[in-house]
Order: C-alpha cells, then structure tokens, then sequence
C-alpha cells in the first residue's frame, strides 16, 4: 500500500531532516575546526625544530661564546666556554674575566645550578636569572626552542625584504627561561630572524635579532645575536658564537665529579 503524506506531514518531514542536517554540522564542525588547528600546530612546531637546527647542531658539540654589553655608553665583555648536549645537558664555563674564571653553570634538563670554586655546594639558579647584561641564564644554557615551547603559527609577514613565518611560543611551563616569546623565522630556509619575549603577564621583555649567518660546524649559522631592552634602548647584549666543534660528549662529563677537573 502506498503512503501519501499530506502537506503538513511533508513540512514536518523537511523541518527534521533540516533538524537532523544542523545538528550534524555543529558536532562534524569542532572535529574539523580542531584538526585545521591541529595541523597549523604540527606544521609550527616543524618550523621551529628546523629553526632549531639552523641555530645548532643536533649532535653534541663545543661552542665559544662572546657577550659584549653596553649600558649608558660603558661596555663590559666575557667570554665562555660551552659544552651541549641539546636541551638534556649543558656546561657554560667562565674564561674572562679572570676574577670569575672557575664558575661553571651546569644544567640538566630544566635544573641549573652554579658551581664556584672553593665552594662544596652549589646556587641553585632559574634559567629566567640574568648572566649578563640582557642575556639570561637560560639564552646560553639551553639550545633550542622545540623541547621548551608549543608553537602556534600566526601567519606570514614580510621581514627585511623576506617572507617569514610569524610564530607565538608558549612555555610547556614555568621553569623554562621565557613564558612566552613571537618569533619570527624566514619561509625559503628557516633561518631564524627575530624573536621578542614575553614575561606570562604578556609584558615585554627584550627583543633578538639574529644576524651574520656564517659556515660556523658544518652549516650556516646566525653567529650573531642582538638583544635589546624593551625599556632602555641604549641597554644592548651582542651574543657571538665561534669556532663550534661537534663533541663526543658522555654523560659523565655534566656531573659534579668531572667539573672539579674543569676548575
């Protein structure tokens, strides 16, 4: 036997699966819109690693690092001696000045802690605690950005007649050098060009620019790092990387037994 629906019963009809069809959009659409972000985000965090790589090496390795400062027109210089594994170890040992010659920073993981000659036990330090100038403990202690932050990409913008990718990092948490940092890295071979960073309270901070990209173990390199007061424009910290060696580097060189040979 044939249904026949009358015109009341067909306007029902379409009204549920009008219904039927919203109500599918509004459970199908959070699932689509999260996996877009999802891929922005997995796309970011590939930015950042290859960022990553241009600034060091994967491998172990050995870098002399200059910082000059300058504050009101007086400068200061100090030179260190950095041992790395990525972001599991590192050493930053003190060469110049001589008063300070001995002082070794040593960090594992997100722990750092100062060892000073003479002294049995040592201060423990925050990677966000000033070393120099505008230089941080935690802007020569750890490499990388990738182990310390979820990146988001913004977009893209053009910077000093370059495309770039736009970046926002935010911390993994609170015992990481920065909470938040936008970093600016270039489309065509990921070299890194700026980055500026944020206290959680989303204040200023300072601000990077990466420079005199050189052959510098292997591969190009910014060998060069300009950070800058956010507040005080004469207030400037020139980071300058040389002569960097991969190292075969164990773990039993980042222990407080192998720093009392180094002092």
């Amino acid at each position: 036997m044939e249904f026949r629906m009358n015109s009341t019963q067909r306007t029902s009809a379409r009204w549920a699966i009008t219904g039927a069809l919203v109500g599918a959009l509004w459970v199908l659409m959070p699932l689509s819109m999260g996996e877009g972000n999802a891929w922005a985000n997995d796309e970011a965090q590939m930015i950042l690693k290859r960022a990553d790589e241009v600034r060091f090496p994967r491998e172990a390795f050995e870098v002399k690092v200059t910082i000059r400062t300058s504050v009101d027109g007086r400068s200061e210089v100090r030179l260190y001696k950095v041992l790395s594994r990525g972001n599991s170890a590192s050493l930053v040992m003190v060469t110049e000045p001589a008063s300070e010659r001995g002082q070794i920073l040593l960090m594992r993981e997100r722990d750092l802690w100062l060892y000073l000659p003479n002294v049995s036990q040592p201060v423990r330090l925050s990677m966000a605690q000033r070393l120099t100038g505008q230089v941080a403990n935690g802007d020569i202690a750890r490499a990388n950005f990738a182990g310390d932050y979820v990146a988001e990409l913004l977009g893209s913008e053009q910077l000093d007649g370059h495309a770039v990718h736009k970046l926002v990092l935010r911390a993994v948490d609170r015992g990481v050098t920065y909470q938040k940092v936008l970093y600016w890295v270039r489309q065509d071979n990921f070299w890194p060009s700026k980055a500026e960073f944020y206290t959680a309270s989303g204040r200023l901070l300072k601000s990077c620019t990466y420079e005199e990209f050189k052959t510098l173990g292997s591969q190009v390199r910014p060998t060069r790092l300009v950070m800058r007061d956010a507040l005080k424009a004469d207030e400037v910290s020139v980071m300058v990387y040389e002569d960097l060696k991969l190292r075969d580097l164990p773990e039993k060189v980042f222990t407080k037994d192998y720093l009392k040979r180094l002092q």
